[in-house]
């Protein structure tokens, strides 16, 4: 059964929960994207989806990328697929109307990309990086690429690549070996190998712009000494450039997403950003990234609740216990009380994850256009924060909760007939690529809250806070979070007075989870005000269940790691 997009879903989070209309009008860009607008965009990508990119999903992964001879062919369907997604504007859907965008709000582009994950996680591996390459060329390439670039990769005529790690190198950028030198003309030679490159090469457009991390003669060593090149597959005068796809990779999943081992042989580039300041202009695009494998775990989350809750309601085994009716030999699993609380438990935490993700859009579009200074720098924060906990805490229960909903098939999710042991499959790299889970718990703990002594994330914390109190929802749901919001104030603190930096390391994780369910405990407070509380009343049941019993423990484990660590120090 494919994949359907539900927009009625979508639009209740979106405006019934966060009141996305409102935020977003505090914006002049917006004034005239209200909530018929919005609901118009999301309705008709909702039926391009489900009609053009979810029936391709089982057929690609049987068909799989074809490599030959440094050509990669996708499956049927792919190529034509793509070309009316790129014809219907959708790749510009929120790049800047001066590149032929139509410049709407970054939170419909979020939700068209957990529709397009759900559907077909591996056909958008590809215009996935888009967004980030068009942000990255539009804030630091120089007039001349952005002329020449941007409103191709804006559109999706052409496709781009992030190129950065190498096969000795896998997430330790600064080992990077991939040399560029500058040429006369005022371009430089790129050489080097880099793996892992979703969409390096493949027949969906007819050019490709690669972004390559590269080394400066002479530049030092380490991440502080490189640069970041644009280098095109073809260059202007139609010359084939120097990238090469020397073979894709065998994948666990992913089948009809090529990965490319790519090889630069003195390829033509141009400086993007300043020389030794590569990580800078990359870290837009990895960023973006990052909020795009989150709304991935989020979308197979979504799509194998999807499938289960379906075939939960049509499997017939055995009697529910307290079942009356005499004259049933079965009742459908659903009724069962292990299968529900599968069901609900992972509804719960898709729930909460769209609740933080699409605040997350709204706040990277408040950060860059409102008008007020301090509402910029207070949403800067709010997507330092998130991005990190959003990528490592649902990339984890996408993959945990496709396999909870697998587990809800029995035997017949084993094997393809349904679909959802693809889904398993599939999710699985989302924990590795983009900066592992372990890398975003790093990020989180180490530069994000020690670096600053828990400023950032105690003035959040203390802004959930405020608007726990305000929002109007249940009381149990609202108490809850407001002790959890409160529990993790406290860990906060110990963590950022903490120097002892093996330490952190060492309960990073353990706090990244704390956070997510703390966020979430918010996010079920704001599910369960009177006006949408009804439609989320299993969602919030389970949410107030394993919220509360999963942070506890984890608080425990903090507490015991503290204890731990003050005897060893003494």
């Amino acid at each position: 059964m494919p994949y359907q997009p539900n927009p009625t879903e979508i639009s209740t989070i979106l405006f019934d929960v966060l009141q996305a209309d409102k935020q977003l009008a505090e914006l002049s860009r917006f004034a005239e994207c209200d909530r018929d607008v919005m609901e118009a965009v999301l309705n008709e990508a909702a039926g391009f989806i489900g009609e053009h990119i979810a029936p391709l999903n089982r057929s690609g992964d049987e068909a799989g990328a074809q490599w030959r001879d440094g050509v990669v062919t996708l499956p049927p369907g792919f190529v034509a697929s793509y070309a009316a997604f790129q014809k219907a504007g959708w790749p510009a859907l929120n790049a800047e109307p001066e590149d032929g965008g139509q410049g709407l709000p970054k939170l419909l582009y979020a939700a068209v990309s957990e529709w397009l994950n759900a559907a077909n996680q591996a056909w958008n591996m590809a215009p996935g990086l888009l967004h980030g390459a068009y942000e990255c060329l539009r804030h630091f390439g120089s007039t001349e690429l952005k002329a020449r670039y941007a409103a191709k990769i804006a559109s999706g005529e052409w496709m781009s690549t992030m190129c950065l790690t190498e096969p000795h190198a896998g997430s330790d950028l600064g080992l990077c070996r991939t040399k560029s030198l500058p040429q006369a003309d005022d371009t430089y030679r790129v050489s080097g190998e880099k793996i892992f490159i979703s969409g390096g090469e493949h027949d969906l457009t007819p050019n490709i712009i690669h972004f390559v991390l590269a080394r400066l003669p002479d530049s030092p060593p380490g991440p502080k000494g490189l640069s970041l090149f644009l280098a095109p597959k073809f260059l202007q005068d139609g010359t084939r450039n120097g990238v090469h796809c020397d073979r894709i990779e065998e994948k666990m999943g992913l089948h009809a997403s090529g990965t490319c081992a790519m090889r630069f042989d003195n390829a033509i580039a141009w400086l993007v950003g300043e020389p030794g300041k590569g990580l800078n202009a990359m870290f837009v695009m990895m960023n973006a990234a990052r909020l795009l494998v989150a709304m991935q775990g989020i979308g197979t989350l979504s799509a194998a609740w999807q499938l289960a809750d379906h075939y939960a309601r049509e499997r017939t085994q055995m009697r529910s216990p307290g079942a009356r009716d005499a004259t049933k030999q079965a009742d459908p699993i659903i009724q069962h009380p292990a299968i529900a609380r599968v069901l609900d438990t992972q509804r719960a935490w898709l729930d909460a994850g769209r609740v933080l993700a699409y605040q997350t859009a709204i706040e990277l579009d408040v950060a860059e256009y409102h008008p007020d200074a301090e509402r910029r720098k207070q949403a800067e924060s709010w997507c330092a924060i998130m991005t990190p906990v959003l990528k490592a805490a649902w990339t984890q229960q996408g993959f945990d909760g496709a396999s909870a909903c697998l587990q809800v098939f029995g035997g017949h999710g084993y094997v393809r007939e349904w679909g959802v042991e693809q889904l398993v499959r599939d999710i699985r790299v989302a924990m590795i690529y983009e900066g592992t889970n372990e890398i975003q718990a790093n990020d989180l703990l180490i530069r994000k809250v020690m670096g600053d002594g828990g400023e950032a994330m105690l003035a959040l914390i203390e802004r959930l806070q405020s608007n726990v109190a305000q929002c109007g929802g249940d009381i149990a749901h609202c108490k809850r979070a407001e002790q959890m919001l409160a529990s993790l104030k406290m860990a906060t603190i110990d963590r950022a007075k903490s120097k002892e930096l093996p330490y952190a390391y060492a309960v990073a994780q353990d706090y990244l989870k704390l956070a997510a369910l703390a966020f979430s405990a918010w996010a079920h407070a704001r599910l369960s005000t009177p006006r949408v509380a009804p439609q989320f009343e299993k969602s919030n049941a389970a949410a107030h269940n394993w919220v509360g019993l999963e942070f506890a423990g984890l608080l425990s484990i903090l507490c015991r790691e503290d204890a731990a660590q003050r005897e060893n120090t003494v």
